[in-house]
């Protein structure tokens, strides 16, 4: 046991959270929640990165604020689960591949070579916790939130991809965080805005949404993300798992003997800001049995969740024993995982500048043996010699998982080495009556047609979904679909001739199904989900 005796009661509170904040260097709003609240651990978004120097540097200045126990590091977290989760997208970060597409993949060597590769990267610049893999089992088509970001529905393969990029980034220097427990993949609400429920008994549970957990326990996982989701067979009274002792201690710590960090989900989700609030959040989950508390974005919100749990020990409502267990785990993993600051000139950190040739080629076989074929009505491949449309959809929206798009490459630009009769039409993600008539119209002039849809909610956007049925009814079998998110995407128009799923909308995956398009390689990819084609 480590002497907690030098320690502040605020002292040990502020361990026990992890705090955003909106800026590129260390600002009030940050300096505040370490230097005055004690506050233990960060939490990055895309809006505090601009490069990877500045990123460096930023990271290397946050360990160096002034603050109480100041030899005792700061964990430096983001969400970096690759695909189209990733808050670094940036020139010198590798764009690693999402769970979908390597368990489409399905080789455990590559899962981990992919995590190790994050892993290297992330610790040069100055990041200690990856809140990833995402192990949650999808096997609802229409779950809104999970989709790609799970490594398929087979619990099997999901465990097996979980545990292999979970030792990825634990022996290669970064905390490793499963998620969401006890499982968000067969839910149909997203819980950033709302709150959702998991129906089924123990027994399918422990058989499904489960066993990805208990294989990433029994192989040393590091930390447990919490999943605001409500579980009637493990929890009587209707509080997602973030907020019930008997999903945190009794399941999670007892029965399954989890002994290392949870940490919950951020707690501004509607999930939980909607229902018991921000403040009294935080005290249900430490009471629960989480050592994390994660308040993402508002100052005022992070600083009431903070002093709302200073209250609930003073009155007794939360013993101070149980803050010192907390902190016990989170004071462990830092000194097992989390080197001390150098004092490194954040000028000399070894960032990755360009992408080194082996990383690229690492993701470029990924890539190219992710690429996975539904159905084919004899259109491939393609015709070099004959025009081609591409009908490109365009991320123009912001969603809790996705974030616009600032890079400019698309289908026409990785099919362009193999034809010079390519033409493009882009629409929004959500295209109106107006864009869906315009495509149509120009499509009269084409033999070969490629739509390529993307989903980010669940379900197909009707705009798509209307593009993709006019099209089959003027062209017939001829239109070919590419799914650059969710594979589910074909069951809104089951008679398309041609349907070819990748998992993201990446260079490396367009520039993959190009080659298939036009015939330069077989695909290899193997549907990591069931659809439904009848």
């Amino acid at each position: 046991m480590l002497d907690l005796t030098q320690w502040t009661l605020e002292q040990k509170i502020g361990q026990l959270f992890i705090c955003g904040f909106h800026s590129l260097t260390p600002d009030e709003q940050i300096t505040t929640l370490t230097g005055k609240y004690h506050v233990g651990g960060v939490v990055y978004f895309r809006r505090n990165v601009e490069s990877v120097r500045q990123l460096a540097a930023l990271s290397h200045n946050l360990q160096k604020l002034p603050r109480s126990h100041s030899d005792v590091p700061l964990i430096i977290s983001i969400d970096q689960e690759g695909g189209m989760v990733a808050r670094l997208d940036h020139d010198g970060i590798s764009r690693i591949p999402g769970n979908m597409t390597l368990g489409a993949v399905d080789d455990l060597q590559l899962t981990y070579d992919v995590a190790k590769l994050a892993a290297e990267e992330m610790l040069a610049l100055g990041i200690n916790m990856n809140f990833a893999p995402c192990i949650d089992v999808n096997n609802n088509p229409a779950n809104p939130v999970i989709g790609v970001r799970s490594f398929g529905e087979d619990p099997a393969k999901v465990a097996d991809h979980g545990v292999a990029a979970t030792r990825g980034y634990q022996e290669h220097g970064v905390i490793a965080t499963v998620k969401h427990f006890p499982g968000h993949g067969d839910t149909a609400v997203d819980s950033h805005l709302g709150l959702a429920v998991v129906p089924h008994d123990k027994e399918r549970l422990h058989q499904i949404e489960l066993l990805p957990f208990r294989k990433a326990i029994e192989a040393g996982a590091d930390a447990v993300m919490t999943a605001h989701v409500i579980f009637p067979a493990f929890e009587t009274e209707e509080i997602p798992a973030t907020l019930s002792r008997r999903v945190l201690t009794e399941l999670l710590r007892e029965e399954m003997g989890f002994d290392g960090v949870i940490v919950t989900d951020c707690l501004e989700m509607h999930a939980i800001a909607k229902s018991c609030g921000i403040a009294e959040g935080a005290v249900r989950a430490i009471e629960a049995g989480a050592d994390l508390v994660l308040v993402s974005h508002t100052l005022s919100d992070q600083i009431a969740a903070i002093e709302a749990v200073r209250e609930a020990v003073a009155s007794g409502r939360i013993s101070e024993d149980r803050i010192n267990q907390s902190l016990q785990r989170i004071l462990e993993l830092k000194a097992n995982r989390i080197a001390p600051s150098t004092g490194t000139d954040p000028l000399s950190v070894p960032v990755p500048l360009t992408p080194h040739t082996d990383s690229e080629a690492l993701l470029r076989e990924v890539a190219e043996r992710s690429v996975t074929l539904v159905r084919d009505s004899g259109n491939l491949p393609l015709s070099k010699q004959k025009p081609l449309l591409v009908i490109w959809p365009e991320l123009r929206h912001r969603t809790e998982v996705d974030e616009p798009s600032v890079h400019q490459y698309t289908l026409l630009n990785a099919l362009q080495p193999y034809s010079d009769k390519v033409s493009l039409s882009v629409i929004g993600t959500r295209p109106d009556e107006g864009e869906v008539l315009e495509v149509l119209k120009r499509s009269t002039d084409f033999e070969q047609i490629v739509v390529v849809t993307y989903t980010a909610e669940g379900e197909v956007p009707e705009g798509q979904s209307h593009l993709v049925n006019a099209l089959n009814r003027m062209h017939g079998s001829n239109v070919v679909v590419i799914s650059t998110r969710n594979p589910y995407d074909v069951e809104s128009f089951k008679d398309v001739g041609t349907y070819i799923c990748l998992y993201e909308n990446r260079q490396f995956s367009l520039d993959a199904v190009a080659k298939v398009l036009m015939g330069e390689f077989i695909p290899q990819g193997k549907l990591p989900v069931s659809l439904r084609l009848e």
